[in-house]
């Protein structure tokens, strides 16, 4: 952990290229992360599939928002964001591992979200009209395979993303929580497009007998803390650092060592066929018959890593 005089040590977060790292504002009951994610991570993941334009910067602030909630965890696992419903988007999946790991894919119907841009004539969506009628779920998946996994659901009735994982963070851990996301294409003269992404939370630790009453300071860092600017979570040329000395100078900051964020999706054939091996083996022969081979094909949907399983891995041996 680092403290002590922020303009002096703004820069030492560097540009925060595909890092995440914890803050807290000095002498505050106020702490919180910060994360901000380039091509080599978001676009690569982006750039599988082939999304609309403002489907993928959804995909990538869920992304972000990923990173912001699963580096937090205490324990080895990973966090897992989705949204699912009836609208243009119909899943939503986005997923970080304490280890650093990254991936996301999302499914839309085309011709519903070609309606969509023509309805809201180049405004932007908001998650319920991108998603329908639907929810936010976010999931806690520990590596421990013994404890089960812990998920809290809200409702899609925020007009950002951002709004809905607060709502998520006020009904499920009744902790107040303010969230900033950002993803587009940034461009430089005479180079192409590249998607970045950039986020920022922060959360209110609960008064006590030493601490007293931390609704004011509260009130103080939410108000700083809407300040920030798309422009400033995405800008190459402003450090993280800077950005948290820009919102909170006067009071001051320590921040943690930041985490790397790296593009990684943790699809394997051991693991295919772990699930394979759950399904009926009457059903498995059936799709091996369908495909005219002894062997499963599948698509991994996060990173499109195409698998062919060999049928008698994964059926009992009664069944060879």
């Amino acid at each position: 952990m680092v403290s002590g005089n922020l303009t002096r040590l703004a820069d030492e977060l560097g540009t925060g290229h595909n890092t995440v790292a914890a803050f807290q504002i000095d002498g505050k009951p106020i702490r919180g992360r910060i994360t901000r994610l380039d091509g080599d991570v978001i676009g690569a993941i982006l750039a599988r599939h082939n999304y609309p334009q403002e489907a993928a910067r959804l995909l990538g602030e869920a992304l972000t928002l990923a990173v912001l909630v699963g580096s937090a965890l205490k324990v080895e696992g990973r966090v897992a964001i989705q949204a699912e419903g009836d609208g243009p988007v119909r899943i939503m999946v986005a997923e970080y591992h304490t280890n650093g790991g990254l991936r996301g894919y999302m499914r839309f119907d085309q011709d519903k979200w070609d309606l969509l841009e023509r309805v809201n004539k180049g405004d932007l969506p908001h998650p319920r009209q991108a998603i329908g009628g639907g929810a936010l779920a976010i999931t806690i998946i520990q590596d421990n395979p013994h404890v089960q996994p812990y998920q809290g659901v809200v409702p899609l009735d925020g007009k950002t993303l951002a709004e809905c994982a607060e709502h998520y963070f006020e009904q499920s851990e009744q902790v107040p929580t303010r969230i900033r996301l950002a993803a587009g294409q940034m461009q430089r003269a005479g180079e192409e497009p590249v998607w970045q992404a950039g986020g920022a939370l922060i959360q209110k630790i609960a008064g006590d007998e030493n601490r007293g009453d931390t609704e004011d300071d509260w009130n103080t860092a939410s108000i700083l803390f809407e300040s920030v600017t798309d422009a400033e979570l995405l800008d190459d040329d402003l450090s993280l650092g800077r950005v948290l000395f820009r919102l909170f100078h006067e009071e001051g900051v320590r921040f943690e060592s930041p985490t790397r964020v790296r593009d990684e999706c943790t699809c394997s054939a051991e693991r295919l066929e772990v699930t394979l091996k759950n399904m009926p083996d009457d059903e498995l022969i059936e799709l091996a018959r369908e495909e005219g081979s002894d062997h499963l094909k599948a698509d991994c949907q996060f990173c499109g890593r195409k698998y062919e399983i060999p049928l008698k891995n994964v059926i009992s041996a009664t069944e060879h």
